[in-house]
């Protein structure tokens, strides 16, 4: 089993960039890009949270309190925004679990930025950064980020992390999800690669969340119909489609969660978000 799931991540990410190896093997990155003057990360405009997709699970949030949060930053992404500079500034980098796609430039970035990295305990011991930066956790764990409280949530998936990949992966802890809880803002729901599991039911109790950022996609998470009913159960406002398109295996789309919403009598609304564009929420 373990052979063929290696050999279709294999065929569906050569099929698209022919960088990535499997699921858990990092890509090559690309040098970070240095910004340019004059364009440092700053506090969202006017009081509001932005969010920009960089693609697949790639996310960077900017607080009104000046907060900025990357999330599963796979930055060389094949859907990621073309000749886009890394953030200059960055407080925090979550990563949902150890796969190549998700943990991505994370170590790259935080050496670039001095941000901390918040994951699971044995990830982030793994990606081998200074102490000051390591943020390990599990789920229940909750942390400050000026005006962003993160609370780490379950997900529903696998995770293995390879540094090497010649090296044979290694055991990454449990995969996971965030809640981040915006001060005067959005509260958001980044779900991590998983499937739809009644316990959304007790993330909506416990944090509220009102924007959530689900997969897709299908084969390894959700696909369409499953996040339709992963909406319900977490009774959001806003849904931001995510992990799909990026290999032709994640074949799921925006227009099919919507469709699968109107027929589950679904009221949460969906939000495309496009590479590299800022978004105001």
């Amino acid at each position: 089993m373990r052979t063929k799931l290696m050999a279709v991540v294999v065929g569906a990410v050569l099929g698209v960039s022919g960088a990535a190896f499997a699921q858990g093997t990092p890509t090559t990155p690309a040098a970070p890009k240095a910004a340019p003057a004059g364009k440092a990360a700053a506090a969202a405009t006017a009081g509001k949270t932005e969010v920009t997709w960089w693609g697949h699970a790639a996310f960077v949030v900017k607080t009104p309190g000046g907060a900025v949060i990357a999330i599963d930053p796979w930055l060389t992404n094949p859907k990621a925004p073309q000749g886009a500079t890394w953030p200059e500034a960055v407080d925090a980098i979550l990563v949902s679990h150890g796969h190549f796609d998700h943990v991505g430039e994370s170590k790259a970035l935080a050496q670039k930025t001095n941000a901390k990295v918040f994951g699971s305990f044995e990830l982030v011991s793994l990606l081998a950064l200074p102490e000051a930066q390591s943020m390990g956790g599990n789920v229940g764990g909750t942390f400050q980020v000026k005006d962003a409280t993160i609370h780490f949530v379950e997900a529903v998936h696998s995770s293995s992390y390879q540094a090497d990949p010649k090296a044979p992966a290694q055991y990454a802890g449990a995969p996971m999800g965030f809640v981040i809880e915006i001060a005067n803002g959005p509260t958001l729901y980044h779900s991590g690669d998983t499937g739809a599991f009644q316990s959304m039911a007790l993330i909506a109790e416990q944090f509220k969340p009102t924007v959530a950022l689900l997969p897709v996609g299908g084969h390894f998470t959700m696909d369409p119909a499953q996040a339709a009913v992963a909406a319900k159960l977490l009774k959001v406002k806003t849904v931001v489609p995510m992990h799909f398109g990026t290999f032709p295996a994640l074949a799921g789309t925006p227009d099919a969660l919507t469709a699968a919403l109107k027929k589950g009598r679904g009221t949460a609304k969906v939000v495309v978000l496009e590479p590299g564009k800022a978004t105001a929420l």
